[in-house]
Parts: C-alpha cells; structure tokens; sequence
C-alpha cells in the first residue's frame, strides 16, 4: 500500500487552486471584497492572535460548517456570497489543502493565502489577540 504524502497533497492542490500574494489579499480586504477564514487550531489564536476581523473556521469543521445539509451547518459564516473566501493559515499549508476541498465541494469564488498568517503579519495586517473562553 503506497500513501501519498503530505508534502504531495499540497502540491497536487496548489495546481488546482488559487494563491494569492498578501499584498493582493490587502487590496481585496480594504475594498471588503473578501471574507478571510482562519483555518488555525484555537490554541494557535490564543497564543498568537488573528487578523482583524477574520472569521475562525477549525480546518477539522470547514466542510461541516458550510455543507448546508450537515447537522453543524452554520448558515452566518458566509452571508455576502459575493466576496471571495480566502483561507489562511499559519504557513500555507493546511489553507492550500482546505481551499481545494471547498472547490471539490463546489465553491468557486474561493484562494489561499501564499505564506499563510505570518505573511499577512509582515505585510501590516492588524493582528487582534483572542482570549480564551
């Protein structure tokens, strides 16, 4: 039995999806054309904020929050279906791998973000610290 590895996964997804530099991202986040998505754990936000208005989606409940037939359905998470969802996570890695199963799923106004959180907090994103609950 052969397993595919992650580094694979990635790159197999990276041809099927749309990256984005930060500064693009920027200008779409300023116009509100967009609604980020942070797919990080909850532990990586407490510990190291997120961006400013950014939407947290858990990786492991993406396809469960946005399938409407799913009991977890959250039908607020994207109410303007107009803007482009853009997936983001610490480096790159888990967002390329998301953004491709919601076109699998069928979303097609959907990108990742190319280096993920950190690259976003280089480029002047205003980074808001979540507290624990």
């Amino acid at each position: 039995m052969v397993i595919k590895s992650s580094k694979s996964l990635v790159e197999e997804a990276l041809k099927e999806i749309e990256t984005l530099d930060p500064l693009k991202v920027k200008e779409l986040y300023e116009k509100e054309k967009c609604t980020l998505v942070d797919i990080r754990d909850i532990r990586e936000l407490w510990r190291d904020g997120s961006i400013k208005d950014a939407m947290h989606i858990p990786r492991g409940m993406l396809e469960f929050w946005l399938d409407e037939t799913s009991p977890y359905y959250k039908k607020e998470k994207f109410g303007d279906s107009s803007k482009k969802i853009i997936l983001f996570c610490a480096g790159g890695l888990r967002s390329a791998l998301s953004a491709k199963t919601l076109k699998d799923m069928g979303f097609t106004n959907v990108a990742h973000i190319d280096g993920g959180f950190e690259s976003l907090k280089i480029n002047g994103f205003e980074i808001i610290q979540k507290n624990q609950k």
